[in-house]
Order: structure tokens, then sequence, then C-alpha cells
């Protein structure tokens, strides 16, 4: 498919430039991408057409006793629906019409090569197949209609994203708690960056705000107490209402020597199918593991599993020190096929377990845009399978690539789930920041199942509002329980939160409350503001340990820290592409002045490198939109 846009859109434009009013592509089914990409490229009608020829492959390879054929048809959907299809009414197909040169100029474009007479219609509800009776050289009039760009089930762009609504307000003497999992993902980020420099703002929903806030590297201090992290805050007036608080609240992993890090198991579960052929996916992700092979030694132990229709095993457990034998696998990756994610997945993780190193680093990293179309296919059926595998101890990291059809909500749920992290790869800069700069932290853990929960003092504080972290959190009860799932904190990561406050005795957004007959006015001291508490598996334990910090209430007139503004301007970078039109929240100007203000050490050009995205941002949204309604008494507490 990389060849597309080198050979066959010149050939058709040369079609057009002759009179061609149309294009159809056979087959479809597993070229949606082929699809996509002609539709991008031409003004005309494009038509989506298929064949039962992968029925027809299957029933010849059972015929010479090759496969078992009832099961590879439960295998498959598309050849499940064919073979038991739903009964139809079937319609008298049309009577045959000679299409004359001057005819095809009103009904369809002369073409050749089809097949003219075709079998009966399949079933309409499963397959969606629809076969015809008709002129041998003439392109149904459906596809003058036809909406090339159209995926039902698809997002608008064909890219699949989760739909978590933003924290809302919270008041304290209701919900004095507020406890999530962490997040060391930053896929959110380097996709964020994609849309931007590609010249579009993101979708909302593609802007998870956590995962850009924890891309960049914070100042933190390392932990002294023996523990594996340490916890940080800051309280601050709020950079966008003068009226709250922002509290930020940083979480820092240890870092761990390169000589004391144990030999790595790792074993690449490699996408090859046919959607992954594009420069940006699969070519990238090649260059991705030389890289990482460069950084390998004797004691490291890689072994690669590919997957399309079927899985395989492309390269055994071999030593980091055999590099020849490692990029010779790797250059011999190629894509074709459909994508069964739920059978690679089964044979990574039996490849991580057979071969486990105590003690190491045992990791199965999935490299895929998420397109599972065969096998295993269903969202949650995928999730449930990971969850299941995590239970040996092998972690999981996620690699997105590419666009289009990027299925961002599955390998996000998958890493969540597999006790991992999940990354989303734009540029060879970015696999190397993720494969190689920061290895300790995308594949080492220090600890698992993080939990932070803040007990707010109500004396204090009035409400409160999480920026973003919208699908980690959590019910209050599953902070002290052991057996409900949440984030790993690699070696070196540090994880921030972000919270608006709203002191005591300041109005609360989000509408009054009537007052309440059993409740109480607070008493008591206002001294501190919240306690934050913590909680924590070793990577290999079964129980958590729990501490906390207490923080005062109290805001310094000293100036504000570098973390404090760095975290606060990527925040307020992150609401405002959720809701670029939005009333509240720094203006993209404001924000390229809080974050140029940051003086901390850069030195992959991380930040320099956010602030053209913030400006880029601003050239792109325009001005802020007034909006004729406004706050009227009843919103304010």
């Amino acid at each position: 498919r990389a060849s597309i846009q080198r050979t066959l859109l010149p050939v058709m434009l040369g079609w057009f430039a002759e009179g061609a009013d149309a294009v159809m592509v056979k087959p479809a089914g597993a070229y949606l991408d082929v699809v996509r990409a002609v539709a991008d490229a031409v003004d005309v009608p494009v038509a989506a057409y298929n064949i039962s020829g992968e029925y027809a492959m299957v029933e010849a390879a059972a015929a010479n006793g090759w496969i078992d054929r009832e099961a590879a048809i439960a295998d498959n959907r598309f050849l499940r629906a064919i073979h038991t299809p739903d009964p139809v009414e079937e319609e008298a197909p049309p009577e045959d019409q000679e299409n004359t040169d001057q005819e095809a100029g009103g009904t369809g474009q002369r073409h050749h090569g089809e097949e003219g007479k075709m079998g009966r219609p399949t079933s309409r509800s499963k397959s969606g197949l629809y076969a015809m009776k008709g002129p041998r050289d003439a392109i149904p009039q459906m596809a003058r209609s036809f909406d090339g760009s159209a995926c039902f089930g698809c997002e608008t762009s064909g890219e699949k994203y989760g739909h978590p609504a933003d924290n809302q307000w919270a008041q304290v003497v209701a919900e004095p708690l507020s406890t999530f999992s962490i997040d060391v993902d930053t896929a959110s980020y380097s996709n964020v960056r994609r849309y931007l420099q590609g010249g579009s703002l993101p979708p909302p929903d593609a802007v998870r705000t956590e995962e850009l806030i924890n891309y960049f590297d914070y100042d933190y201090a390392q932990p002294s107490d023996g523990r594996p992290l340490a916890v940080h805050a800051e309280v601050a007036p709020c950079p966008w209402n003068s009226t709250h608080k922002l509290v930020h609240i940083g979480m820092q992993g240890k870092i761990v020597p390169a000589a004391e890090i144990g030999p790595r198991n790792l074993v690449f579960l490699v996408d090859v199918s046919g959607s992954m052929g594009a420069p940006d996916k699969l070519p990238l992700l090649r260059a991705g593991l030389r890289l990482l092979v460069e950084d390998m030694d004797a004691s490291d132990r890689i072994s690669m599993v590919a997957y399309a229709g079927a899985s395989g095993l492309v390269l055994p457990p071999t030593s980091g020190a055999d590099k020849n034998t490692i990029l010779r696998a790797i250059d011999n990756l190629e894509s074709g096929g459909s994508t069964n994610g739920g059978a690679g997945i089964a044979l990574a993780y039996a490849q991580a377990r057979k071969h486990l190193i105590a003690g190491g680093v045992n990791r199965v990293i999935l490299a895929s845009d998420g397109d599972f179309n065969v096998g295993v296919t269903d969202h949650d059926e995928l999730v449930r399978l990971v969850e299941k595998q995590r239970e040996s101890g092998v972690f999981l990291s996620v690699l997105g690539f590419g666009s289009d059809n990027l299925n961002d909500h599955t390998m996000e749920q998958l890493a969540d789930q597999g006790n991992g992290n999940y990354a989303y790869i734009d540029s060879e800069r970015e696999a190397r920041k993720v494969l190689v700069d920061e290895a300790a932290g995308t594949l080492v853990a220090i600890a698992k199942d993080v939990k932070m929960q803040v007990e707010w003092n109500p004396n204090a504080v009035a409400a409160y509002r999480l920026i973003g972290y919208e699908n980690r959190m959590l019910a209050a009860q599953d902070f002290a329980d052991d057996r409900k799932d949440a984030g790993e904190l690699g070696a070196g990561h540090s994880v921030t939160g972000i919270y608006e406050v709203v002191p005591a005795g300041t109005p609360t957004p989000g509408g009054k409350v009537a007052p309440l007959k059993y409740q109480h006015a607070p008493t008591g001291s206002a001294a501190e503001l919240f306690t934050v508490k913590l909680r924590y598996k070793q990577p290999e334990g079964a129980s958590s340990v729990e501490f906390a910090l207490a923080v005062a209430n109290e805001t310094s007139n000293r100036e504000t820290s570098d973390n404090f503004r760095m975290a606060a301007a990527v925040a307020a970078f992150g609401q405002r592409l959720r809701d670029p039109n939005s009333k509240d929240g720094l203006t993209f100007a404001a924000i390229y002045e809080l974050a140029a203000s940051v003086e901390l050490a850069d030195p992959h050009g991380h930040r320099k490198e956010f602030l053209q995205l913030v400006r880029s941002a601003g050239e792109l949204a325009g001005p802020v939109k007034e909006r004729v309604a406004a706050l009227v008494d009843d919103e304010l507490g």
C-alpha cells in the first residue's frame, strides 16, 4: 500500500483526464485503507466492492486437507456470514441491457474486467455484501452517490477514541475524597503533535490532558526514604482564575542505574497486517526496533511474534549480542492480510512466560495501529484477554502507529489492563525517546497498582476538580482494595496531578445545592488544605504499601516553581484543545507566555517544541469566539 501514492494514483489521474467519473476498489473488505487513500486523492465518487474470494480459498484449502474448514469459518465473522447467511427475500435480477458508449455517459463509465453476471445475494444483516446481475461493462449507479470517506461504526476520521467527559466540580461537603489511578502513558501528546504539525487541531477526544502533562520531565526530588517513589505538593493562585487555587501534586519514581537493571526478556508482538504498510507504520516501527537493538547487550533476549490473519514466531529468543540475526528478522517484516490481534497476544505472552528471566525485565511490546479485524475483535474481549495474561507477571507496553484507522481507545485500554504503558510513535525521534532514551521508564517497573487519594479539608476547600485522568477515576473504596488494578510506575518516571480548588467561603461553580437537613457546617481547623495518600505494590508483590503527606493551607508569596508553571501551562493547553472556544481558561497566547517563563533543563528540546505547538494551535484555532450567554446567578453557589 505504500506504493499507492507512487503508482496507482498517477494512473487514476490519467483516467480522469480521459473522462472517467467514478472509481471502484475491488476487493475492498481487507483494503479499507486503500479505499480511504483513493477517496482522499480524487474528487469523484468511490465505490467499495467485495467478493467472496476468501471463502473460496478456505473451501479449496479444506478440500485438499490443509486446514480445518469448520474451524476456519467459525473464526472469521465475514466467512460465517457467507456460510450461514440470514434468509432474505430475493429480488428478481434486472434484465441484461446493452450499454452503448452514449448511454455510458449517462448511467456509468465503461470499464473492463468486471464479472458481469454474479450469484445470489448473501445476508444483508451480517455480511453487508450485495451481488448483482447486470451489464458486463457498467459501473452500478450506486457508485455515483457513494461517500468514499464514510466508515460505518468508526469515528469521522476513521480513528477511534474513548469519550470520557471532563471531570466536573465536586463539593467537598458531599465528596471529600478524590481517588484515581496514576497514568504514565504519553500517547496523547505525540498524537496531538502529529495533528498540529499536520495543520489541524486534534479531535477533542484525542486529548487526554494528563498524558500531555506527564510527557515532560519535571525536576522533582528523588525518594530518600527507601521507598520507590516520592510525592511533592505545591499550592499557588490559579493562573486562569485568581479567586481559585491550583494544587500541583508530583510523584517521582526512583532512578535505577543501568548496572542494576536486570537482563531483558522482550517479546515484540508486531502487527504485519495490510493496514500497517503505510510509511508511518511498519517502516517506522522497523526503524525504532533497529535503535533498540543497538542498545541491547549479550544478557538481553529479544523474540518477535508477527501477526496478521495468523500468528507466528518470526524470531526465537535471540541474544542481544547477535545483532545481525535480529536485524535480518526486522528487515524481513512485511505487511499483508487482516489483523488477528487476539491470537498474537496469546502467542507473545506464551513466549514471554516460557523464557521468563527471574529478577529480570519480562515484557511483551505490542506494536500496531490497533485495527483488529479477525479472530478476537471485540474491544472488551481483547481487554479481558490481556487482563488474564497479566497474572503471569509479564508486563505490557503498547506502541501505536499511523493515522486514519488508529484505534487509540483499544490500544490505551490494553496497556491499562496489562500493567503497562502506551506511547504513540509519530517519528523516529519519538521512537528513540521511548525505546532508548527512556527505556528504563518504559520497560522497567518499580511499582504497580499505584493509586492516589486526596482528602480535602472542608474548612479550607469548598470545591475541587481534577484536570485530566477522566478514565482513571476510582471509587473511594477502591483505594484500599488490593484487588483493584491501577497503573504502573517505571524507573525514573514522574506523574503529576493538577487540581483546581475553590477556597472555603468562595462561590463554587456548578450551581447551588439546596440546604441539607442533616448535614452541619464544617467545624475545626483550616490549617491543612488536604492530605494526599499513595498506595502501591512492589512489581512482584501482592499486597500494598501506603503512605501520606499533609499539605498546609498556605499560599506563598514567592514565585511559583518551574515545575508548577510548566505543568500549569500544559494543563491549560489540554483544556483549551478540548474546547478551543471555551470562555474559561487561558488563551493560547497566555499559555505560550506562561510556558516561556519556565527555565527547566531541556536537553532534548521537548519544551521548545511545546512552545511551537502552542503557537501552531493558536494560529489554527483563531480568535476565541465570544458567547452571547453569560453566567447567571444560580450557576454560582
